[in-house]
């Protein structure tokens, strides 16, 4: 059994997902949960104030994760995944920074993989019915109450990211991930390749960001799973 720590912007939201995720997907593994409890914008502050930066050690010292992370050190853990918000409103927020930690967080058994969703978590559910989900974008550079636009945009069986069954999650994916082929490629179905995280920003920079300050709205968690399993696993998964 391989230990994985999840890093996640906050406490509540993504750890709603991740704990019903782990009913169908992963369960070979031990998760760890912690929480980094600011914006992806904040982590680049802490690389630049350090360039021998050790993500572990930086995450146990975080109050909120003490506890959590008392018993382990960096050896304890295979993999470190990282999930953060896009967060284009962030008066901090520049595309050149966010580049740079999708160049510098790119490799789990390192410094730990960054994953982005656009705009944020909630993305997840952001699907009022799978056939418009293609053409889905929101305003990223001013703050629209996103969560609250969700609510009311969405299907009534995503409200409850606690809720969710193997079927919900499986219609999920592949809606995700054929939007993140749709946003890097113009083709509107399941990746037949891996698409990494630099590739993916890139594209919404050249299509949505740039053009009219929108993103395309993606969720990571789908995106990560298509990485941890492999292009040809998780298309059998999906049958």
């Amino acid at each position: 059994m391989n230990n994985i720590l999840f890093v996640f912007e906050g406490q509540k939201t993504e750890n709603q997902i991740i704990d019903n995720l782990e009913k169908f997907f992963m369960n070979e593994n031990l998760i760890i949960t912690c929480a980094y409890c600011s914006t992806i914008y904040q982590v680049y502050k802490e690389i630049l104030d350090d360039e021998d930066l050790d993500t572990f050690n930086l995450l146990k010292n975080r109050n909120q994760n003490q506890e959590i992370l008392k018993d382990y050190d960096r050896n304890d853990f295979a993999e470190i995944y990282m999930f953060f918000d896009y967060d284009g409103h962030d008066t901090i927020a520049d595309d050149t920074k966010l580049m740079e930690l999708l160049t510098f967080f790119d490799e789990e058994t390192d410094k730990g993989k960054l994953y982005i969703s656009y705009p944020m978590v909630e993305s997840l559910k952001h699907i009022l019915d799978y056939d418009s989900f293609k053409d889905l974008k929101v305003k990223c550079k001013e703050k629209i109450n996103y969560k609250n636009l969700v609510s009311q945009n969405c299907i009534n069986i995503l409200q409850d990211f606690t809720s969710y069954t193997y079927e919900t999650w499986l219609k999920l994916i592949e809606a995700h991930l054929s939007k993140l082929n749709y946003i890097v490629s113009n083709t509107y179905n399941i990746p037949s390749e891996i698409i990494t995280q630099l590739s993916l920003f890139s594209k919404q920079l050249e299509k949505y960001i740039e053009v009219d300050q929108t993103v395309g709205v993606l969720n990571s968690f789908p995106v990560f799973l298509h990485d941890y399993y492999g292009n040809q696993k998780l298309k059998e998964i999906l049958g």
